[in-house]
C-alpha cells in the first residue's frame, strides 16, 4: 500500500492537496505496479485547512499529538523558558523586536539547534501556546488511525508520504524519516530513496527531533506491516519568517480579531509561509513529488 497524507498541518494542505489531486489528473495514479494499492488521506486537519491555521480546532499541533496520553508527557524546559516571549499578550513591532532579543539570547547561549528544538519540538503544558501536543487524542488523530486500521489490515508493506511545507530551502523537498537509527524502517528508507533521506535523530535534517508525530503513530498502529514512512517537507520563505507568522497567528486567535485588518494581514503571512503562488516553486514541488512517489512504488514492488 502507498499512503499519502495532506493537511496534517492545515495551512500546508494547499500544497499536499494539489499533489494528491495532480497525481490523479496527470494519469500517473493509473500506472500502479501489480500488487500495489493506493490510499490518499485528504485534508486530515480540515479545520486548520479551512481557517488558514497550522493547528486543529483545539489549537493542537496534530504532528505532536501521537503520544501516549495515559503516560506522563514529554518535558520541554526550553519551551517553558521561552513561552512568554513566543506568545506575548500584545503584537506590534516593539513587542516583536523585544521578544526577538529573548529568542536570540537563548540561541546564543544554547545554540541554534537547541533553540529550534525548544520552540518546535512539542510542548504539553500551554494549551494556548505554540506546537501544543494536546491533552487527549484529537478528532483528526482518531480519524486517521481509524482509516489506517480499516484500510490496511492485510497490508504487508506500507509506504507513507506526508506532505508538508514551511521548512528548509525554498522549493526543495526534503525527505525526512522519523524511523529510529538502526531500525529496519530507516534502512529501507535509505535504500528506497538512494540515501536522499534525512533524520532528526541523526542530526542531518532541517527538522528538530519531535514528540508525538503521526508517522510513528501510523507505524505503531500497523504492527504486522513493514512501514517505510517519510515527510516530504518543502521550503517556502526563510524559517524565521515562518516562525514569526506562526507566532502572529497564535496571538491572533488567542488575543486578536481574525476579521480585523490586522487579522487579515496575518492570514496573508500564514498563506505565504506555507504556500508559494509562483510557477517555479510549483514546478519544483511537483517534480520532487513525482520522483518520490515513483521511488516509493519501486521500493514497495521490490520488498
Amino acid at each position: 500500500m502507498l499512503v499519502t497524507l495532506s493537511a496534517t498541518h492545515g495551512a500546508e494542505g494547499f500544497c499536499g492537496s494539489s499533489l494528491q489531486v495532480g497525481w490523479y489528473e496527470s494519469g500517473l495514479a493509473g500506472a500502479l505496479p501489480d500488487g500495489v494499492a493506493v490510499l490518499q488521506v485528504h485534508a486530515i486537519n480540515p479545520h486548520g485547512f479551512a481557517w488558514l491555521r497550522r493547528v486543529t480546532e483545539d489549537n493542537v499541533d496534530l504532528n505532536r499529538n501521537f503520544v501516549d496520553h495515559d503516560k506522563p508527557y514529554p518535558e520541554n524546559p526550553g519551551y517553558e523558558e521561552l513561552h512568554e516571549a513566543l506568545c506575548p499578550r500584545e503584537w506590534n513591532d516593539a513587542v516583536i523586536a523585544e521578544t526577538w532579543k529573548v529568542l536570540l539570547a537563548y540561541g546564543e547561549k544554547h545554540g541554534p539547534a537547541a533553540l529550534q528544538e525548544a520552540i518546535t519540538g512539542g510542548q504539553y503544558r500551554h494549551p494556548d501556546g505554540l506546537f501544543y501536543g494536546g491533552s487527549a487524542p484529537t478528532w483528526s488523530r482518531e480519524t486517521l488511525l481509524g482509516i489506517v486500521q480499516r484500510a490496511l489490515p492485510a497490508a504487508r508493506h506500507v509506504a507513507v508520504i506526508d506532505y508538508h511545507t514551511g521548512l528548509g530551502p525554498r522549493g526543495h523537498g526534503e525527505r525526512i524519516t522519523v524511523h529510529r537509527p538502526g531500525s529496519p524502517g530507516l534502512a529501507r528508507a535509505q535504500d528506497w530513496y538512494a540515501g536522499d533521506v534525512t533524520s532528526p535523530h541523526l542530526g542531518n535534517s532541517v527538522s528538530a527531533p519531535l514528540q508525538g508525530v503521526n508517522l510513528s503513530g501510523i507505524e505503531a498502529a500497523l504492527p504486522r506491516a513493514a512501514v517505510t514512512a517519510i515527510a516530504l517537507e518543502y521550503g517556502t520563505i526563510p524559517t524565521e519568517q515562518v516562525k514569526l507568522a506562526l507566532r502572529a497567528d497564535n496571538w491572533l486567535h488567542v488575543h486578536g480579531d481574525p476579521a480585523s485588518a490586522k487579522g487579515r494581514a496575518i492570514k496573508r503571512q500564514i498563506r505565504e509561509a506555507f504556500y508559494q503562488d509562483a510557477d517555479d516553486w510549483k514546478e519544483a514541488v511537483w517534480d520532487r513529488a513525482v520522483e518520490t512517489l515513483r521511488l516509493a512504488l519501486a521500493g514497495l514492488t521490490e520488498s
